[in-house]
């Protein structure tokens, strides 16, 4: 079995929609539940020994589109959301990734060798992550108090507007060249990030926020759960040439397992089979190289191929690389030791 280092979940929103109804997210996480894709029995059955937590603020306006006569569909952006409403929101989800730390269900992890070190005890090994930087604050007065909490990597834009950048749509096929970068408050925040060392994360950013941050950021280029365009061309997807990129600087790319982002017809379907998976981390390794590309599901967040199914099913995708000709210390780094070098580039550990 390959342990499976994840680079992007949300389970934490699944936890916290569930809390606000009445169930104990601490139990629901620990003896597991039906719902969704994570919780720590199917993810120990799986293989998953971790991953990046996101904290995510949903927008309440978001219906996806349905493809019209020729399969193509465009969502709407989701209209902004207000600093203060999301404060609330990401302190009540951070609340939960404590709480599920005290109580020994998951290791909130602020370096790599905890991580390491929750993995060898057998215990789940978070990351806290922020998907949309809305709860920080334009003046960047939350970041600190996130960073002492255990924040350690975030992704400045979802698929919506904010004060610091701009994001791309759910649509097909559309370049992720939809709308200007950064704003002065994204690159403060970039900026800010480099310092404290905080992984900055190029999910859901437009292709003019790609580059500003390229060209600003100290860190390797890291896009927690994106896809390669030129197979499946949604505007969430990177082009060759941000591969490129990310491949210059000794990023990562995680595979996305939403169907809509394997898919060459990019439609919602759980009956995707996972040779799609495959060709999607084949095209990225040919074109990036080995030590560039990871894992990054989007569990508890998308629609993923029935045949992994959840948490539990993540060796079944291990399996199917290991068929198409990957090694077992390729696997590793696929799986892992990939996610574990850029995390620690950016958190300013020692090489």
């Amino acid at each position: 079995m390959q342990a499976v280092f994840d680079g992007h979940n949300d389970v934490l929103l699944r936890l916290w929609q569930n809390a606000r109804k009445g169930s104990d997210p601490v139990g629901e996480f620990v003896t597991g539940t039906d719902q969704g894709h994570i919780d720590a029995p199917r993810s120990k059955k799986g293989g998953l020994v971790g991953g990046l937590c996101a904290i995510y603020v949903p927008s309440g306006d978001l219906v996806l589109a349905g493809p019209d006569a020729n399969g193509h569909y465009a969502t709407p952006l989701s209209a902004p959301i207000e600093h203060l409403p999301s404060l609330r929101v990401a302190v009540e989800m951070a609340d939960i990734a404590v709480r599920l730390d005290r109580a020994g269900a998951w290791k909130l992890c602020r370096s790599t060798a905890e991580i390491r070190e929750a993995i060898g005890q057998g215990i789940f090994a978070s990351v806290l992550h922020m998907e949309g930087c809305e709860a920080i604050g334009a003046d960047l007065s939350a970041l600190e108090t996130f960073y002492a909490a255990g924040l350690r990597t975030l992704g400045p834009v979802w698929s919506r507007h904010n004060a610091f950048a701009h994001g791309v749509p759910f649509a097909f096929p559309m370049s992720p060249d939809t709308a200007p970068g950064l704003t002065e408050a994204g690159f403060e925040l970039v900026k800010a990030c480099n310092r404290l060392g905080i992984l900055i994360d190029l999910a859901h950013i437009t292709e003019k926020g790609f580059w500003d941050v390229a060209k600003t950021s100290d860190q390797p280029l890291v896009v927690s759960h994106s896809n390669a365009h030129a197979l499946t061309a949604v505007a969430r997807n990177l082009t060759d040439k941000q591969l490129d990129a990310v491949s210059e600087s000794k990023g990562l790319v995680g595979l996305n397992y939403a169907t809509t982002m394997l898919r060459a017809d990019a439609q919602e379907n759980a009956a995707t089979p996972l040779s799609d998976m495959v060709r999607h981390i084949d095209y990225m390794v040919e074109r990036m190289g080995i030590d560039c590309v990871g894992l990054g599901s989007d569990f508890d967040g998308a629609t993923i191929p029935e045949d992994i199914g959840d948490a539990a099913g993540s060796q079944k995708l291990v399996a199917a690389l290991k068929s198409a000709g990957y090694g077992d210390a390729e696997l590793a780094k696929i799986c892992r030791e990939n996610w574990l070098r850029v995390l620690g580039q950016a958190w300013h550990e020692a090489a």
